[in-house]
């Protein structure tokens, strides 16, 4: 019999309303079943499994990811699917950094939550966790898994996690996917995109990983960046990689001290990658004279990587005490259809 693991971390999805103090409650199975009365009618086992002490996901930590992936390898075997349930906010970090931390994974890992607790009128936790457990035990003709990657599902769009980024505070279609298709989209019927669904490689094992290191920050450029902000960011004790924000196709003021710290920065060991701060499109280093500086100051180039994905990227990479040179050659790699390279 098919078998469907749900891990609550934390979120709105799984906060119940007390009706003596009108409070709302971490998340508990049994009242869960109560307010989703639909999950009975699954003619498979649904079982549950939560963090000791739920978290908002505003303070979802690299620790907070070790203890999903562990969760995850603990009941791989005894399991076909796993649903992880998990606040909006940093949802698109934690689905990036799964997919990374879950090497070769050969079953569904479908991370979801919702806008509105379970037990309100107008949810769309319901929709979103039903749909989210279907997903994660469907098999397609031959008994395999339909979508045995890390995903996101909210508001009728199955995402590949490490593509997703939160462009909605308030309405119901909270993700969105900008550079790369949707893997499938639910209506009537679930309509699986089966050419663009990575799966593993049967010659090798499914492999978990748990260590990260976050010694990763942001820049963001923007006109008039002083030169003493700059210098500031490069000399974080312990900085390993950077990622620089810059404009359009990967652009950025021809402004010669800031050539000079990143090549200092480039000097130091410490990595630099260029992804844009558009939310669609790609980084084309060399289109423009103004992204050739950048080049020539040792700057990787980015892609189409969203910010959540670089920044779990560069941590899980960094993680593994790796050579430099050996980061380098795996930032240019799509290691699990984070970015696309022509």
């Amino acid at each position: 019999m098919t078998s469907i693991l749900i891990i609550y971390t934390g979120g709105t999805i799984g906060m119940i309303e007390n009706p003596e103090t009108g409070a709302l409650e971490n998340f508990d199975m049994e009242q869960f079943r109560h307010l989703v009365p639909e999950l009975k009618r699954f003619n498979f086992t649904i079982d549950a499994v939560t963090f000791e002490s739920p978290i908002d996901s505003s303070d979802m930590e690299p620790n907070d990811w070790v203890r999903i992936v562990r969760m995850i390898h603990e009941n791989y075997e005894r399991y076909d699917g796993f649903v992880v349930l998990h606040g909006t906010d940093t949802m698109s970090y934690t689905a990036s950094a799964l997919s990374f931390m879950l090497e070769n994974i050969g079953k569904p890992v479908i991370i979801t939550g919702s806008q509105l607790p379970i037990g309100k009128l107008r949810t769309d936790g319901k929709e979103n966790l039903l749909t989210s457990i279907e997903i994660a035990a469907a098999r397609n003709a031959q008994g395999e898994p339909m979508v045995p990657e890390v995903c996101i599902f909210f508001q009728s769009a199955l995402m590949r996690g490490n593509r997703t980024t939160k462009i909605n505070a308030e309405g119901f279609n909270a993700f969105r996917s900008n550079n790369y298709p949707p893997l499938a989209k639910a209506g009537i019927h679930i309509r699986y995109e089966t050419h663009l669904i990575r799966r593993p490689d049967p010659t090798r094992p499914f492999t978990p990983h748990y260590l990260l290191d976050n010694n990763v920050v942001f820049l963001t450029l923007f006109p008039g960046i002083r030169e003493d902000i700059v210098d500031m960011v490069a000399r974080i004790k312990g900085l390993k990689a950077v990622i620089l924000k810059t404009y359009g196709a990967g652009n950025a003021p021809q402004r010669p001290w800031l050539v000079d710290k990143l090549k200092q920065m480039k000097e130091r060991g410490i990595i630099v990658v260029n992804i844009t701060q558009c939310s669609k499109g790609r980084v084309e280093m060399g289109r423009y004279e103004t992204s050739l500086q950048l080049i020539d100051s040792g700057v990787l180039n980015g892609y189409d990587a969203t910010p959540e994905s670089m920044l779990a990227k560069l941590m899980f990479l960094l993680g593994h005490d790796l050579s430099k040179e050996e980061i380098i050659m795996r930032m240019n790699e799509s290691l699990r259809g984070e970015i696309t390279i022509d």
